[in-house]
């Protein structure tokens, strides 16, 4: 049988052309837009097969072998691909996607929970956060400490709480969360209750990252690789065991992007049903078919704005992802053959998606004040009432006092620049070049004689906190975000770009404020992504299902080997994380750098 056009583009498409008559086919969109940058991927093994097939398969089948797929399926495939399609397909997948990621949310909180309590000290900016939490939880709003409040406070002896407003430089929400667990936990004398708030949502954080990395891989196997590695992490690690903001901003924005994730696939197959109504009932499909309330989206929006409600960073990531999932639609769009795609993206859903995300943002931050706005002794709460002249005349009085408040912040924020031991440039954070040292307590290490032999078992003992990163993890995944830049411009793949877009938002805008007194322990913020590019890099080292087999194995033990490094590392420096009281001698096999000391 002599082969024709129409057999060559069944061929390279894998179906046969299906579609009314003057209707534009996927085969006909393929001639058009032969290469979207929101390719789909292949199976279940690993990223997507380079070059990307518009459905994820490899099928050498001839157009006489291959039944035509109606319409619908024909642009799910398009649209999703087949293993996204196939990764909850039956029941036992499910299961097994849940029980490996329970397995994997195990572990981290043995790592987290374990001693939560030990030191039982403020530490660090612990100082700060954990006693305005405790005022926000009794009175409504932070308010200022006696002389020297900490030795009381770790006692349990909180009398020192005054009632005078204290002017605090950062939103509420994480204070709320810690003082939550401050409760939960069994009040101000429990240094573990102190911390309980951020080792849940660290541990909490795991769960999301193997199941974010398992939908965003389409892979069981990449899924709890990310979400292991994300649990050893060490920066991960003491963010959860030690009560400051970032690690919250850390899980607001991990939750978020995995709501956008769900939104993505939930609008693609909503676009896939849609369209796929039009055109069989022989329409066109002009702009495309609207994709109705876009749930997912609206739940990240509210994560965002808690995210902000946290530390203002949040701003960035609410900036990158909103671009993200519009960037997502406008490639789906493409894909399904909407000609006029990036006129429709505009109207049907930047648009909207604009509105929605900033607008659901900044009411749930400002929500996020609703004890300061119900209580008159806060800091700066009746500025507007005894300056009645002043500040943004048409605001109502309690907002016009929130945006004078804000801008007093941001005043503080701008002109931090006091000096500090361990401040460090935001480039070397992706190397962990300056980490930061919260707890290396003078009475432990002036221990000596008998002393430190029963401390220790050594002549000199040490007890430490770093705020430091695995270091084989930090170093592999720098050279990962650089895989993964060549492969986002080469291959045009989304999920280079979906793994990069929290480092783009959490680590780049710092590069504004590097005259600022700032810190390696803010990357904690952006760790996820880290680990989800290295991830995303080792699936594109096994490479694709179909491939070598021979090839394929080799790889995965290379990786699996590696991995195993990666784990290895993390229990040798897990002593200086966890506040371990060790020998001296073994605290400086740990300090690889010298600019860690």
């Amino acid at each position: 049988m002599p082969r024709t056009p129409e057999d060559d583009a069944t061929r390279q498409n894998g179906h046969a052309p299906v579609g009314p008559a003057g209707v534009p086919t996927a085969v006909e969109v393929d001639a058009a837009h032969p290469r979207a940058i929101d390719e789909p991927a292949g199976d279940d093994a690993g990223p997507p097969p380079w070059p990307p097939t518009d459905d994820g398969a490899h099928d050498e089948r001839t157009a006489d072998e291959e039944l035509p797929l109606p319409t619908v399926e024909r642009l799910r495939r398009r649209l999703l691909g087949e293993r996204t399609l196939l990764l909850d397909a039956t029941p036992r997948a499910r299961l097994t996607g849940w029980l490996w990621a329970l397995a994997v949310t195990a572990l981290a909180a043995v790592l987290r929970f374990v001693r939560l309590g030990t030191p039982h000290s403020l530490v660090f900016d612990e100082t700060y956060y954990v006693k305005d939490a405790f005022s926000l939880l009794t009175q409504g709003y932070e308010a200022q400490w006696g002389e020297e409040p900490n030795p009381a406070f770790e006692a349990g002896d909180t009398s020192m709480l005054g009632v005078d407003p204290s002017y605090v430089v950062h939103p509420p929400v994480g204070k709320w969360l810690i003082g939550w667990g401050i409760e939960l936990g069994g009040g101000a004398g429990n240094s573990a209750a102190w911390r309980l708030a951020a080792a849940i949502v660290g541990t909490l954080s795991v769960l999301l990252m193997v199941r974010i990395a398992r939908r965003l891989f389409a892979s069981n196997a990449l899924g709890v690789t990310a979400g292991l590695l994300l649990a050893v992490d060490g920066a991960a690690i003491v963010g959860s065991r030690i009560s400051l903001l970032d690690g919250f901003v850390m899980f607001f924005a991990l939750a978020a992007f995995g709501a956008l994730i769900l939104d993505r696939e939930q609008a693609r197959r909503r676009l896939a049903d849609r369209t796929a109504v039009i055109l069989d009932a022989g329409g066109t499909l002009g702009w495309g078919p609207g994709l109705g309330v876009r749930w997912w989206r609206l739940a990240a929006a509210v994560l965002l704005g808690l995210c902000i409600g946290t530390k203002w960073s949040g701003l960035y990531f609410l900036a990158v992802f909103g671009l993200m999932t519009v960037a997502w639609d406008a490639t789906a769009r493409r894909a399904a053959g909407v000609r006029n795609w990036p006129l429709a993206t505009f109207v049907r859903d930047a648009v909207p998606a604009g509105i929605a995300m900033v607008g659901i943002a900044a009411v749930t931050y400002v929500a996020s004040w609703a004890s300061w706005f119900r209580t008159p002794q806060a800091y700066l709460r009746q500025w507007a009432a005894e300056n009645p002249d002043q500040g943004v005349q048409w605001l109502p009085e309690a907002l016009r006092s929130l945006v004078k408040y804000h801008q007093d912040m941001w005043g503080f924020h701008r002109g931090l620049t006091s000096e500090h031991t361990y401040s460090a440039h935001p480039l070397g954070w992706i190397v962990q070049w300056r980490p930061t040292s919260y707890w290396y307590p003078s009475e432990v290490s002036s221990l000596s004689g008998d002393a430190a032999r029963e401390a220790c078992g050594a002549d000199s003992c040490a007890q430490a906190i770093t705020s430091l990163g695995n270091p084989l993890l930090w170093w592999a995944g720098a050279a990962a975000i650089l895989v993964a830049l060549v492969w986002l411009v080469w291959q045009r793949d989304w999920r280079a770009g979906a793994v990069l877009s929290g480092i783009v938002a959490g680590w780049l805008p710092w590069f504004l404020y590097a005259e600022r007194t700032i810190f390696t322990f803010y990357s904690v913020a952006f760790v996820p992504w880290v680990v989800l590019t290295l991830t995303y890099v080792l699936g594109l080292v096994v490479g694709p299902p179909d491939g070598d087999r021979r090839a394929r194995r080799q790889a995965i033990g290379w990786a699996a080997a590696f991995v195993a490094l990666i784990v290895a590392v993390s229990a040798f420096f897990y002593p200086i994380w966890t506040a371990w009281v060790i020998p001296y001698d073994f605290w400086r096999m740990h300090m690889w750098l010298t600019s860690w000391i």
